[in-house]
């Protein structure tokens, strides 16, 4: 081989070593260019990612802070009506066990006797059919005997206990039933019962 070719063959390799060298780095260049590009985009994504997820675990912790409070005000609600239910439950038993046949009797007499206007003949007296039953058979003699005047007795379905009691034959009455007595008295207790479940300021804070 001459030494011309043997230069000329050198040469073209070194030409080609150096070609390929160039392409290589621009290669290299290129994926880095690509690869940070890739990386910068993917922590992009990612922070708004975690921004989202903060987001919305803030937005499900409020929503879940709101919820657990509105199901601690319905539970209050439910049991102040479950309460009052049962006060007025206990306070109308209490009534009817305190309205028995022999107190009502004395409570009549009272009432009549100590009637001062109208025709105290036209005194009817309403009952449920037990009471009615109980007073007619152990009391009512005694009853007329003591007062000294008329009076009718008669049941009323719509009465459990207690009485009402008309001096003008019904057209009007005094309502001494059960539910009307009950109904008297927890006026008086709810703001009591209620002053106790929310605190002495609760009173104030109605007004």
């Amino acid at each position: 081989m001459s030494e011309e070719l043997k230069g000329l063959i050198e040469k073209i390799h070194k030409e080609g070593v150096k070609a390929a060298e160039g392409k290589a780095k621009d290669i290299e260049e290129s994926a880095t260019c690509r690869a940070d590009s890739i990386v910068e985009k993917a922590e992009k994504t990612a922070e708004d990612i975690i921004q989202e997820t903060r987001a919305e675990a803030s937005k499900m912790k409020e929503s879940g802070e709101a919820s657990l409070k509105q199901a601690g005000r319905n539970l209050m609600i439910s049991l102040k009506k479950e309460i009052n239910a049962m006060l007025e439950k206990i306070v109308t038993l209490n009534v009817r066990e305190a309205l028995d046949p022999a107190t009502m009797a004395k409570i009549l007499v009272s009432l009549i006797k100590n009637y001062k206007g109208g025709d105290a003949e036209k005194v009817i007296v309403s009952l449920s059919k037990q009471d009615l039953r109980k007073i007619e058979s152990d009391f009512l003699a005694k009853l007329k005997k003591e007062i000294k005047k008329g009076i009718k007795l008669k049941a009323s379905d719509d009465i459990r206990g207690g009485f009402s009691i008309s001096y003008d034959e019904d057209r009007s009455h005094y309502d001494f039933t059960d539910k009307a007595l009950s109904e008297y008295i927890g006026s008086y207790l709810r703001p009591k019962l209620r002053e106790i479940l929310e605190g002495p300021d609760s009173a104030g804070k109605k007004k």
